[in-house]
């Protein structure tokens, strides 16, 4: 009998854990530089497994799961993708010698809410609103009574929104504790936010490695239940905002270390900026950069994994729109009409394997190359072109 052994990738490897549409991107920037790709997630078929050389299903939370996909296959970098995963795992990697991506501690601190308003507003002294965290309802009640209403309630750990809303008086108190219960993460401890007035909300993509930092075009967006439904980038914004937007995005950053793109969200008010929340990867808001930027975030994220330089072109200003299922089935299927594909628009759909009502399952895209008004209302009309 005889025996070939498999072949060996003498290839970089980047392991993706977490495999939805923004990492499936990442996967396919990582590819177009020779990089081997491994997707890892908790269900079968993810996006970035339909684009990956290699695709696992484990249970993310699990230590001994993640550890043992981490050692099997070695990879050069791991990027952590999303926020239910164990970070006990991270560190226990590092401690091997794997380069987490930014670095563990920093996936622990911004994929917990109190580990980050703690770090930013408590260490680093970033200006921000007004916070409580509790575990009871009893204490939900004290720390909503003791901030004001409105107020915003969020798990501690959660993602897409899952699990936020708004209280507007004491009678919302137990919906929004039933509705807590949602999240994508840990419910068992929430924050209580005062719910400031702010004009507008930013994401100011940061990107950082040896290199030094880039700071991407302002990100305006709109969330609907604390998700994005669209986003335009640039933000018509004052200079003073903008630079002051600029030092926050930079304090956190270098605060976290390590190498990579960040999500820093932040409110706006009149020329004040106040702290939101950082995600250390790729952006969901950002995906308008797919059609602004010669680099968009995906691949200036490989790059600063990589330790290459982040120079990039804007091309002008765009908008994008979120397509969100409208039922719940294992065999999606999305119509578009034609018309979307234009000189200056497109839609990116994600592949994910089934629906359920609200669930993200493409993005409409479109440019104007001097209105991020004019690129918003098209985007608008865009996304009323896709069904199911």
């Amino acid at each position: 009998m005889e025996f070939t052994a498999p072949l060996k990738s003498n290839s970089i490897k980047i392991m993706l854990l977490g495999s939805g549409e923004l990492g499936k991107e990442v996967v396919i920037e990582a590819q177009r530089l020779g990089i081997e790709t491994i997707a890892v997630d908790s269900y079968a078929n993810a996006p970035a497994h339909l684009v990956a050389n290699k695709s696992y299903v484990i249970n993310m939370k699990n230590e001994n799961e993640v550890m043992d996909i981490i050692r099997r296959e070695k990879p050069d970098f791991i990027l952590p993708e999303v926020e239910a995963i164990s970070i006990s795992a991270l560190f226990k990697a590092e401690n091997e010698g794997f380069h987490v991506i930014p670095n563990a501690e920093a996936v622990n601190k911004t994929m917990n809410r109190k580990n980050i308003r703690v770090f930013a507003c408590e260490e680093l002294q970033l200006p921000a609103s007004k916070y409580e965290f509790v575990t009871t309802f009893e204490g939900l009640e004290i720390a909503a009574n003791n901030i004001g209403f409105p107020c915003v309630i969020k798990p501690v750990m959660s993602s897409s929104g899952h699990g936020q809303s708004i209280a507007k008086s004491p009678s919302d108190l137990n919906a929004s504790w039933e509705l807590a219960k949602e999240a994508r993460g840990d419910a068992s401890e929430l924050i209580v936010e005062e719910f400031i007035s702010f004009d507008y909300e930013i994401t100011l993509l940061t990107v950082r490695n040896e290199t030094g930092t880039t700071f991407c075009e302002p990100i305006g967006h709109i969330q609907k239940d604390g998700d994005y439904i669209f986003s335009w980038q640039p933000m018509n914004m004052s200079e003073m905002a903008k630079q002051k937007a600029i030092e926050v995005a930079q304090k956190i950053t270098d605060g976290l270390g390590g190498r990579g793109l960040f999500g820093v969200e932040l409110f706006v008010k009149d020329d004040e900026v106040y702290f939101s929340e950082v995600s250390p990867r790729p952006h969901d808001t950002g995906m308008v950069t797919m059609i602004t930027q010669s680099q968009p975030q995906f691949a200036l994220h490989v790059r600063a994994v990589l330790g290459l330089p982040l120079d990039y072109i804007t091309y002008g200003a765009g908008a994008s729109a979120a397509y969100k299922s409208t039922t719940d089935t294992f065999t999606p299927e999305l119509k578009i009409d034609p018309s979307i594909f234009t000189t200056n628009s497109f839609v990116r759909v994600f592949g994910k394997p089934q629906t359920h009502v609200g669930r993200r399952m493409a993005v409409a895209l479109t440019f104007d190359k001097d209105s991020s008004e004019k690129a918003l209302e098209n985007a608008k009309k865009l996304i009323s072109k896709i069904s199911e």
